[in-house]
């Protein structure tokens, strides 16, 4: 083989084939040679498997189409054994019965056998780059059909001690064979929720079933239900994976986990509480491989991009993002902070918990029962030299007092309230026992937000508007003639809703002298609004109309995550 492999470098001219001869006898007895010459630092594994197709007269492929591996393939060969010998099957274009098994190890003969036994097809062997073989195993091994309600069935037999010693720390959610009922269960539910794109997973026990639901773009939806029987099997798997106390159901408990979804990694955070019908739960789904959104994609209109780069450039001052659980307000902050040059200046931020990992600045987690709350830790972060600090969340008088302090030393100070829009805010930090001196000499901007469905682009069709569609959001009957308004008429795409994916409205209220001047006043939340909107504020409803206009989004969709202008 060696010789074979020397002789095809000269004439092909693909390596150094001197170079080659002297590596393969400074490593003689090494293992095989596949295995030998791919972990050598002279040549590329690209260039190492093209030299390997020339010698063996096999078909290199740079690339493979996940539409090309049968059914048949994924049913048969486990995704474990396809991800640990680097293989995959696909169809040949002449479809003659014959299987093509791709290989990143070339002289792997003993997984080809195997492949050929556990199919019952006739194989030939092509060659391709591990990264390519990979990422087509994810695909091809994602897209196989759940067979949860077949599982479900199985479970009355199932063993709970049997169950806690074959957990395994982080599970693949793609590894299904061979395991017990409830673990293919549990990963088939969280396999189906990743597919959806979920945000939560919850299991809700009823007097006479269990109600798995799935929570997308902010809409919970009934996706499955099972048996009654089979609830303390599933919130015992789930509790082992969350290192929770499966023994106690009484009270309520909190952990989180990682699985993984072939090379994908999704952090879970899961809750468990007693109910009158046993032990509900709530997964939480964080996707690590999803990117972290830039400003300009998160839905700003061009003013108020330019307003915020504005406010990112400032040495000094508050940002507030409020808006209720689960409208972005964690995005946003991310986005911000990404944003500014983490290069250029000390970026430092308290969260709980700590949901996406930033390059380039410093990250600390919150540990309440160590007596590490959000005030303690602003404490000790103005020691670190911050130019700028992100604080998770404003929830008592000493944090509010902490952060607002911190931006009047000469600190750009980011945080999030739960109010209903911009201008509650100002009341909401006054009502906490904040000097109103303090909020008006150092809150800068106000940024309230909600998320709002996007209308799927596979299925949309063009709509008119009622007039009282327009009169509620506060358009004219002109609008009717100039804006594209649109609604889905559900596909498999956006799984039948009509709404595939979110953006973002937003109302940003910059805190001008007059502002000030009513804070310092204690003015209402009404009058500061007022103010604001004769100065131009845009508020949520105006810009989720807009959105509506340019059909983004639908007039139902606006009119349910906004409150009517009237003040």
């Amino acid at each position: 083989m060696k010789d074979l492999l020397i002789q095809t470098a000269r004439q092909t001219g693909l390596v150094d084939a001197e170079q080659l001869a002297r590596f393969l006898e400074e490593n003689p007895g090494r293992g095989r040679v596949d295995d030998v010459l791919l972990s050598c630092p002279y040549f590329t594994e690209d260039v190492v498997l093209k030299l390997f197709a020339e010698a063996l007269g096999m078909e290199f492929l740079p690339e493979i189409s996940a539409k090309a591996v049968p059914s048949e393939f994924v049913e048969a060969v486990p995704a474990l054994y396809a991800q640990h010998h680097y293989l995959i099957g696909i169809k040949p274009e002449a479809d003659n019965g014959e299987l093509t098994v791709v290989l990143s190890k070339p002289l792997d003969a003993n997984a080809l056998d195997n492949v050929s036994k556990m199919t019952g097809m006739p194989v030939k062997a092509a060659i391709s780059t591990r990264a390519a073989v990979t990422s087509v195993i994810d695909v091809a091994y994602e897209q196989r059909s759940t067979v949860i309600e077949e599982v479900a069935e199985e479970l009355d037999s199932q063993n709970l001690d049997q169950l806690v010693d074959e957990v395994s720390t982080s599970d693949d959610l793609l590894d299904v064979v061979n395991r017990p009922p409830v673990i293919r269960l549990v990963n088939d539910v969280l396999f189906r929720a990743l597919q959806l794109r979920a945000s939560d997973i919850h299991v809700h026990p009823f007097e006479s079933k269990i109600q798995i639901r799935y929570r997308i773009d902010g809409i919970l939806y009934d996706a499955l239900s099972l048996n009654r029987n089979v609830l303390p099997l599933i919130v015992s798997r789930i509790k082992v994976m969350a290192g929770m106390d499966i023994a106690e159901r009484r009270l309520p408990q909190d952990g989180r986990c990682s699985v993984r979804l072939g090379q994908r990694e999704v952090d879970l955070r899961i809750s468990t509480v007693p109910t009158s019908f046993g032990e509900r739960s709530v997964l939480r789904v964080l996707d690590k491989s999803t990117a972290l959104y830039g400003l300009d994609e998160l839905g700003l209109s061009k003013e108020d991009l330019q307003k915020f780069d504005s406010l990112l450039n400032r040495s000094h001052g508050v940002i507030f993002v409020t808006g209720p659980t689960g409208s972005g307000k964690s995005t946003t902050l991310y986005a911000c902070l990404n944003r500014i040059d983490s290069a250029e200046k000390n970026v430092i931020t308290i969260e709980d918990p700590i949901e996406y990992q930033l390059e380039g600045i410093s990250q600390i987690q919150v540990a309440s029962k160590k007596g590490m709350t959000f005030a303690t830790s602003l404490r000790h972060v103005l020691r670190q030299d911050p130019d700028v600090i992100m604080v998770g969340e404003v929830r008592d008088i000493e944090t509010a007092r902490m952060a607002i302090q911190s931006s009047l030393t000469g600190h750009l100070v980011f945080s999030t309230l739960h109010t209903n829009d911009s201008a509650g805010a100002v009341s909401r930090l006054l009502d906490l026992g904040v000097e109103p001196y303090l909020v008006s000499s150092s809150l800068i901007a106000i940024i309230a937000q909600r998320l709002v469905r996007r209308v799927c682009p596979d299925c949309r069709t063009h709509v008119q508007p009622s007039l009282n569609d327009l009169r509620e959001l506060g358009l004219d009957e002109e609008a009717e003639h100039v804006g594209n308004f649109y609604v889905g008429t559900g596909c498999e795409k956006c799984f039948q809703t009509g709404y595939r994916g979110r953006t973002g409205i937003y109302e940003m209220m910059m805190v001008d002298e007059e502002a000030q001047n009513l804070i310092y006043k204690r003015e209402s939340a009404g009058t500061i609004k007022r103010a604001a909107l004769n100065a131009g504020l845009q508020t949520l409803r105006m810009d989720g109309a807009k959105k509506v206009l340019a059909g983004i989004t639908t007039v139902s969709e606006v009119l349910r995550v906004t409150q009517s202008d009237v003040l």
